[in-house]
């Protein structure tokens, strides 16, 4: 005789049961901050509703962040609804909700800089130097047109020494140099 299985689809949609990917941690944790701050009385409810939006992407935070970035920082481009907020010091790391709504806190990246800069796979020095992983093959930089940066990560000679943005607003520099500490992979 053979058992039936019996699947459940939540953990299936989740990646399994004993999945542990960057999305479903990464979901977990900002779900507990996200209750947090929906419990804590000593924030007026309108702040609670902008910290909970900036977070799925929506409201101030980006408006914040809009008005100090234009563009993408690794692709250039500026059209709007191509690029994301992203903040630089994480969401889950920020610990006030000033952090988390701060424009300096953030980015404007498209989804694959963002997918990129977000798990740590670049970060940006104070200058504006574009830093690289290891972690990265070289082929999937190539795949996601990020060709300058194989060019600056493997020395090929017609290659930029160093693949610069522009420079960083000063009061970027404590979510960049957190952001290189506790988010870059070297």
């Amino acid at each position: 005789m053979v058992a039936e299985a019996s699947f459940s689809s939540d953990a299936l949609s989740s990646g399994g049961g004993n999945s542990l990917t960057f999305d479903v941690v990464s979901d977990l944790l900002d779900d507990a901050v996200e209750r947090r701050i929906e419990q804590d009385d000593g924030l007026e409810t309108t702040i609670k509703d902008s910290v909970i939006k900036a977070r799925r992407g929506q409201g101030k935070f980006r408006a914040n962040v809009e008005a100090v970035e234009k563009a993408c920082r690794l692709t250039g481009i500026t059209n709007p609804t191509l690029l994301i907020a992203s903040h630089i010091k994480p969401w889950r790391a920020c610990q006030t909700a000033k952090e988390r709504l701060d424009g300096m806190n953030g980015l404007m990246l498209t989804p694959d800089a963002d997918h990129l800069f977000d798990r740590g796979y670049v970060s940006f020095g104070d200058d504006g130097d574009v830093l690289v992983s290891p972690r990265v093959p070289e082929d999937d930089l190539r795949r996601l047109g990020f060709d300058c940066l194989v060019r600056q990560r493997f020395g090929v000679s017609e290659a930029p020494t160093v693949w610069r943005t522009e420079q960083f607003q000063n009061s970027q520099g404590d979510y960049l140099d957190y952001h290189r500490k506790q988010v870059f992979i070297s």
